[in-house]
């Protein structure tokens, strides 16, 4: 079987299936810093052309770094960013916020930190339990209408809120914890392929080495033994099966070193045979 290498995301945006998540790039000032901006830039160089940001990660900090590296932006090469979180005081240090106050001054502030006129992927980062869904995706709409957001998804939903946000709004992708130790969002991806929407696993290569948290020790030695074969990583294995299991999942790992960023672009090119696909789809994911 031949594994496409590209997705039309909305049916218009057309990016390579392997990403990158920013959210581990360091953004203080120093050394580590520069770093971050080599790794972005070293992403576009190796052909990555989706990249994933957020409001949340270091609270706009994360996006103004992606704009610092990569702006003017190569023709093709799209920033996905997130909003509807907004910073607390509490113990996680975040709280939902997607009132449609909140949705339009978020998009406001990533409209300026990424310099652009248009985010052409928006993504509502959780929904917010204590605001609407109407009201939530309906902002997002509005701003669709004004031309400052151009396609809209979701993040971490079930299939039947992803059901009641379509009867909303189109929405072209959903990012929900998936990898092949992790399958509890299953029918979530089964929703997104019956729908031909992208599905954006966060997270892909947890549990990806024997001993690591997340998956089982037999999964784990399982993913070991067919890195062995192909002479691979891991980390690569664990990818490889990711873009062999759909055609809509777009997989963002993320790193904050150029040589962990090549290895994993480097996963795009690796094959899976049917009887190693066949002894890694045996395991539930679960551990």
């Amino acid at each position: 079987m031949t594994t496409s290498t590209t997705f039309r995301i909305g049916g218009e945006l057309d990016v390579r299936r392997l990403g990158f998540g920013a959210m581990r790039l360091p953004t203080g000032p120093g050394p580590a810093r520069e770093a971050s901006l080599q790794v972005a830039r070293r992403a576009v160089e190796l052909g990555v052309t989706l990249i994933d940001t957020a409001h949340m990660y270091g609270w706009g900090a994360n996006e103004e770094l992606l704009a610092e590296a990569l702006h003017p932006y190569a023709d093709g090469l799209l920033i996905a960013t997130k909003v509807g979180i907004a910073r607390s005081s509490g113990p996680d240090g975040w709280r939902h916020d997607a009132r449609p106050d909140s949705l339009r001054r978020q998009v406001e502030d990533a409209l300026r930190r990424l310099r652009v006129e248009r985010i052409e992927l928006l993504q509502l980062h959780r929904i917010d339990p204590g605001t609407p869904l109407a009201d939530q995706l309906g902002a997002l709409r509005e701003l669709q209408e004004e031309g400052k957001v151009g396609r809209v998804g979701l993040s971490e939903v079930t299939v039947d809120e992803l059901d009641r946000a379509r009867e909303i709004v189109d929405v072209v992708s959903v990012q929900n914890r998936y990898s092949l130790f992790d399958r509890e969002h299953e029918p979530v991806l089964a929703a997104c392929e019956a729908a031909g929407i992208a599905f954006l696993p966060w997270r892909p290569v947890a549990g990806g080495a024997p001993g690591a948290p997340g998956g089982s020790a037999e999964l784990a030695a399982a993913v070991a033994a067919v890195a062995s074969e192909l002479d691979a990583t891991p980390a690569q294995v664990s990818l490889a099966w990711l873009l062999d299991r759909s055609p809509v999942i777009l997989p963002i790992p993320g790193t904050a070193r150029t040589a962990h960023l090549e290895e994993n672009v480097a996963a795009a090119d690796l094959r899976l045979t049917p009887e190693q696909r066949e002894r890694l789809d045996g395991f539930t994911g679960q551990a």
